[in-house]
């Protein structure tokens, strides 16, 4: 019995045996080699944070094609170039990338119900949407912590999730979890490339600031002694901080929630502080530029706008040149903008640091007369910025304007900034309520003469900046409101003698919103004058695009004489062709310039990387309406710092020195703590608030 039982098992044995042989032969599936020799090379950790089961998984991925010879998180260049010697890939360095945390609110955020579910922020997500207050913010439940495989990533103590950027992988998994997108993976590029969006967490300024530059962020680093930190979060939206810090008329402070309590932080004053560090201390703080792509820009232009291409080009990895008329670069900022309120030196020291990053520079070279697009093209440029401002001035259209002694204030001023001194009489008018026509006068009280200013409209209609209309009250320039210039007197020489004018009465409001002047009849008056500086207006110069008549290349112009371009992308009707700053806005501030220099520059490396110019749907165009609460809690009064001056009396009114001055680092301590560190709806209160909100299902909480 036991025998016969063996040799059934062994008869049994054998045919499994037998079977087995013969299937392995007919379903034997070959591995690939390769997997293993991937496998070898790679780190052996098995973490997951590739996304992958373990390091045999992500090799199969990558002999598979699901993945790239970059599959592995922890290993770095040296692993994928590794693993792509295997697969006969070349693998390129790529720019370090950190998960990044979009969202300042935290604890600040109001809760909008009581949540006792599980603690995820993507199970609270599903119930109404969260128990934040702000649509966008961060839930504070730490699901990003948990699903992180580096323990790279904790709760801090205001509520967010702080990231650790020496454990990071970039592995993209906290992004995955995040429900709110308040956490990205980003590189230096991507952080220069991004178009901010509604949902991205912009205090009120930031959205107002036509550079976007991230306020309140720089302002806390300042607030901490990181002046370094401030400079370089400025830089990645203003390459100007120097010159902006004194010339910017800071929109953004018109929408800063301290006007809801006090006054608005001086904000220009902190950015001016922390650039004047740098500058002051000759320290010139790295900039990091991308890795060499050997695409060449042409930039037509060298003022604010050109130059703001310029840097982030080159920032991107790509080799711009700047093609200039003038015999140095700046553009208005050199041969616009007084000594007085911005000094050469400052500026050059500015110019030079974006030069320094590997922008090259050719002067006195002038579109239409010195060269051509077509010529640019056969040199091998493959795309063009045209930043080439608004120089031309406008006319006063009335007998006589043609007079000696009739300068436009464009005129005037750059033979200033070109070190000359103008032919003017000691008895100046300047006509104008803008910018151009304050500098003009404050310039030639500076050169010895009497100077009144002539504007149609009252002083609350003036457009020019406030400070710089009481500036130049206080230095002795007598204003006439309500009159307007009706004909140049000239002597037989064919020299102004008297300015004539009309007194005006303002009627119904005009297209800018402001009432229009109507001319009383009966009401003329001369004026005697040696000098009439007409500074009512620019626009481009549109005559270099033409040569002997004809036009040297096929772009479209607006009805106002301005270059057409797409106000998303800035691109022309030429795909290759980019604009921007005041040849495509009229004239404009420096910090819209500036940013209209980024947003081409974004434009250019898309078109010439990917053949595409990408632009999000949800990109932020508009205030965003919920943001722009009046209702601000819990804040105490603080005053506003007043700006220190350099030179008052007749050290001001007789020589070109600096008017205003910097903050000292108690001022700026002070100054920075007014901040409230606004996101979209959250911001910092000086005492604790119990505040009562109804949720979402109706029922109130406290």
């Amino acid at each position: 019995m036991i025998l016969n039982s063996l040799l059934v098992l062994m008869g049994l044995g054998f045919t499994a045996a037998t079977i087995l042989a013969v299937a392995s032969k007919i379903l034997y599936v070959k591995e690939d080699p390769r997997i293993a020799q991937v496998e070898d090379v790679l780190p052996g950790v098995n973490c997951g944070g590739c996304g992958y089961a373990g390091c045999n998984g992500a090799a199969n991925a990558v002999v598979e094609g699901k993945s790239g010879a970059n599959v592995c998180v922890i290993g770095g260049i040296e692993t994928a170039q590794a693993v792509g010697a295997v697969m006969g890939l070349e693998v390129l360095e790529m720019e370090p990338e950190l998960a990044f945390r979009d969202c300042t609110g935290g604890e600040r955020a109001e809760e909008l119900f009581n949540y006792e579910g599980a603690n995820n922020c993507r199970a609270q997500a599903l119930l109404y949407d969260g128990a934040k207050t702000c649509p966008e913010g961060c839930l504070g439940l730490g699901t990003c912590v948990a699903v992180c495989p580096f323990d790279a990533i904790h709760m801090g103590p205001e509520g967010l999730p702080v990231v650790d950027p020496l454990a990071c992988r970039a592995c993209r998994k906290c992004v995955e979890a995040c429900p709110r997108g308040v956490l990205s993976i980003v590189s230096m590029s991507a952080k220069l490339l991004h178009v901010e969006e509604v949902n991205d967490c912009l205090a009120p300024c930031q959205q107002k600031c036509p550079a976007n530059i991230n306020i309140p962020r720089y302002i806390e680093a300042a607030n901490n002694g990181d002046y370094a930190g401030a400079v370089n979060i400025i830089r990645e939206r203003n390459p100007l901080l120097l010159v902006c810090g004194r010339v910017c008329p800071r929109p953004c402070e018109t929408v800063c929630r301290r006007t809801h309590v006090d006054e608005p932080v001086g904000i220009n004053m902190i950015k001016r502080f922390v650039a004047d560090w740098e500058m002051n201390n000759n320290l010139r703080l790295p900039i990091p530029c991308a890795k060499e792509t050997g695409r060449r820009v042409a930039i037509i232009g060298g003022g604010p706008a050109g130059l703001s291409c310029a840097n982030y080009l080159r920032r991107l990895g790509h080799s711009p040149t700047i093609i200039e008329a003038m015999p140095e670069l700046g553009g208005q900022l050199r041969y616009g903008i007084p000594e007085y309120r911005l000094p050469k030196k400052d500026l050059a020291w500015e110019i030079q640091g974006i030069l320094d990053l590997g922008v090259e520079v050719r002067t006195e070279q002038k579109l239409g007369t010195d060269f051509t697009i077509n010529d640019l093209e056969e040199e091998g440029f493959e795309a063009f910025f045209m930043g080439i401002g608004a120089w031309a001035s406008g006319t006063l259209r009335i007998d006589g304007e043609d007079a000696q002694g009739v300068l436009s204030g464009t005129e005037f001023l750059t033979a200033v900034g070109l070190g000359q001194t103008p032919s003017i009489g000691p008895k100046v008018i300047v006509v104008g309520g803008g910018n151009t026509a304050i500098d003009a006068a404050r310039t030639s009280i500076r050169l010895g003469c009497d100077v009144t200013l002539l504007y149609r409209r009252t002083r609350d209609e003036m457009p020019a900046n406030t400070e710089e209309i009481e500036g130049a009250a206080d230095e002795g320039i007598k204003f006439v409101f309500l009159a307007a210039p009706t004909k140049v007197i000239i002597d037989d020489k064919g020299k102004a003698t008297h300015l004539e004018c009309i007194r005006m009465a303002l009627g119904e409001p005009d297209e800018s919103g402001r009432r229009r002047p109507v001319p009383v009849e009966g009401t003329e008056e001369r004026y005697p004058v040696d000098t009439i500086i007409s500074a009512i207006g620019q626009k481009p110069q549109l005559s270099c695009f033409y040569t002997d008549g004809e036009e040297q290349c096929n772009i479209d112009f607006t009805r106002w004489r301005t270059i057409d371009a797409n106000p998303d992308t800035l691109q022309t009707s030429i795909p290759l062709v980019f604009a921007g700053g005041d040849a495509v806005s009229g004239p404009d501030l420096v910090i819209s310039a500036v940013g209209a220099g980024r947003h081409a520059a974004r434009s250019i490396h898309y078109l010439l990387t990917t053949g595409e110019i990408p632009m999000a749907d949800n990109t932020m165009r508009d205030l965003i309406p919920y943001t722009l609460f009046k209702d601000v809690d819990g804040c105490k009064n603080k005053v506003r710092t007043e700006m220190p001056h350099n030179c008052t009396g007749e050290d001001r009114t007789t020589t070109f020195k600096e008017i205003e001055g910097c903050l000292n680092e108690e001022e700026l301590r002070y100054e920075t703590s007014r901040c409230l560190r606004c996101g979209l709806i959250c911001y910092d209160r000086d005492v604790p608030l119990k505040n009562i909100f109804t949720n979402r299902v109706g029922e109130k909480v406290e």
